[in-house]
């Protein structure tokens, strides 16, 4: 028993996971970052194209 507890402590596989869960908590944050950051324009565009959609034209709204 004695043996084992002494192989887990200094077994070092545990650190990979830790990088590999901080990396991933980066990218989360910089999706995060970058929806808020963009969810106004494509807010924007979305209803643009929604309000296209409605209007029932195919040349009044050639931007979308």
């Amino acid at each position: 028993m004695r043996n084992f507890i002494s192989q887990f402590v200094r077994n070092e596989s545990g650190a990979s996971a830790a990088e590999y869960a901080l990396i991933l908590v980066i990218v989360g944050i910089a999706i995060v970052v970058g929806a808020l950051a963009l969810g106004g324009s494509i807010g924007d565009a979305m209803s643009g194209a929604a309000s296209c959609i409605d209007a029932g034209t195919s040349g009044a709204c050639a931007s979308f």
